[in-house]
């Protein structure tokens, strides 16, 4: 029996997974096509929409006080608590905007060229913010967080794979973070001034700022970001393919879990602030400083951790997580100074995850990568619905503000948990397949041969692609 490997489809018999690499990206543009100070620009330029998403999706939490007041001032005047649960629907609601948008529009775009679609995203975003800010009433607002939802993951999704294509080669994970590195500034400066404005100002201000923004990024992307030719052939039906993979949606669901711990807490760190640590709400802004700080550290931090150890990243990033949340539980009630050094830790470590996690789905999804990208992001806000909605559901059962904290621990425990037996499965599986092209050796013709049983012993994965047909990048971890 003889057996030619075909590693990508389109790609000629006999090719090795590395071939397949080179020809796809010899389809986007090479960074030396274009100058340095253009690269950057680029760069600048779709991180500037994830300043804008950031400011969106993280302000509500802490000015949540304020809507709940706006929104639902005789719910508020007699059940101060129940109030601010409800609010935190609102929360729930642009979360659930995402995790919908997020696939819909990733197929959707198959069609059309990442330039152009990520500047219709930016519009879309621009268009749904302004009508947040507008909504005369809870319900309205409700329906008009949902819609601002709908562009954020496939925006993300877009925006890293044009970030990769400008950085080149072998900085996956380093494109991931610049795309993500807009996110991590919105919480590091733009959501602390935006509650800061918000408190004295008013909410509805705050969300009319941030459309600003968004209409800023459009201008900025059709100026700095190269244009690049639509895929030609591609067809929705082919995205859908990565929907069949197993993996896709363990890995899914490993970010659901694990991140819904972080929002459990983050949704109501405004509260946590004045009620749990003791502080006055004029220092709410600092403590959302300290966790953008946190998160912007993270999230450098993974994007360099995950070029070098996919895996690695994982098995420490999700341990210092789940300690960060324990050591904040411990520290938080009546200390300030150990709320504001609790959460700055929690969000570097979270954060520190998010480029290993997008870039494991992208690998996964293979060729239907601005679907895998995007769906990074609708499992993000999915973490971001569940942690809200378990978050308000201890407060409203009278726990107090304390109890999300706990919450947080038992959802990022399960998905560390669910990482690990991922990669115990993944391991055994490639021995498996390790020892039966060992056993079948002298049977095989094509690619195979040229891999020593060595690198195949370092890298079990790499066995288990080859055996499958799936280039050696979509699995590797």
């Amino acid at each position: 029996m003889s057996r030619t490997l075909d590693p990508r489809p389109g790609t000629a018999p006999g090719a090795t997974p590395e071939d397949a690499v080179t020809t796809a990206v010899d389809t986007a543009p090479a960074p030396h096509e274009i100058s340095s100070g253009r690269r950057t620009l680029a760069l600048l330029a779709l991180a500037l929409g994830g300043v804008g998403i950031g400011a969106s999706e993280f302000a509500a939490m802490g000015l949540l006080p304020g809507i709940a007041t706006g929104l639902l001032p005789e719910q508020m005047g007699t059940d101060p608590a129940a109030g601010i649960a409800k609010a935190g629907h609102l929360i729930t609601a642009y979360a659930l905007g995402v995790v919908v948008g997020a696939p819909v529009l990733a197929l959707l775009s198959v069609r059309w060229s990442r330039t152009s679609m990520i500047t219709a995203l930016a519009a879309a975003l621009a268009v749904g913010t302004v009508l947040s800010a507008v909504m005369p009433t809870f319900e309205l607002t409700l329906a008009a967080r949902f819609l601002a939802g709908l562009p954020h993951g496939a925006y993300f999704g877009v925006a890293s794979l044009l970030a990769a294509s400008l950085m080149g080669p072998g900085s996956q994970g380093k494109g991931v973070a610049v795309a993500l590195s807009g996110l991590t500034v919105a919480n590091l400066v733009g959501v602390p001034a935006m509650t800061a404005l918000g408190q004295v100002a008013g909410w509805r201000l705050v969300y009319l700022l941030i459309a600003g923004i968004f209409v800023a990024t459009v201008l900025a992307l059709r100026w700095a970001v190269p244009p690049q030719p639509v895929i030609a052939g591609r067809r929705a039906g082919e995205e859908l393919v990565a929907l069949r993979r197993v993996q896709l949606w363990i890995v899914m669901g490993i970010a659901a879990f694990g991140f819904a711990g972080g929002f459990a807490v983050f949704s109501y760190i405004a509260d946590i602030t004045t009620e749990v640590a003791g502080g006055p709400a004029r220092l709410v802004p600092w403590v959302l400083a300290a966790a953008g700080l946190g998160m912007t550290l993270g999230n450098i931090l993974g994007g360099v951790t995950t070029d070098r150890s996919l895996r690695g990243t994982l098995l420490i990033g999700f341990p210092l997580y789940i300690a960060a949340l324990v050591g904040l539980f411990i520290v938080a009630p009546g200390s300030l100074a150990g709320l504001i050094v609790g959460i700055a830790l929690v969000n570097t470590a979270s954060s520190a995850l998010g480029p290993a996690l997008q870039t494991w789905l992208i690998r996964v999804a293979h060729r239907s990568e601005v679907l895998g990208a995007s769906l990074n992001h609708a499992a993000f806000n999915v973490a971001n619905a569940l942690g809200a909605a378990l978050g308000g559901a201890v407060i409203a059962g009278g726990l107090g503000y304390r109890a999300p904290m706990l919450v947080a621990i038992a959802l990022a425990s399960t998905g560390f948990v669910m990482v690990l037996g991922t990669l115990i499965a993944l391991e055994v599986r490639s021995r498996r397949t390790l020892a039966v092209l060992a056993a079948h050796e002298d049977t095989i013709t094509g690619s195979m041969p040229a891999l020593a049983p060595a690198v195949l012993a370092e890298e079990p994965e790499l066995a288990t692609a080859l055996v499958a047909g799936v280039p050696a990048e979509a699995v590797r971890v």
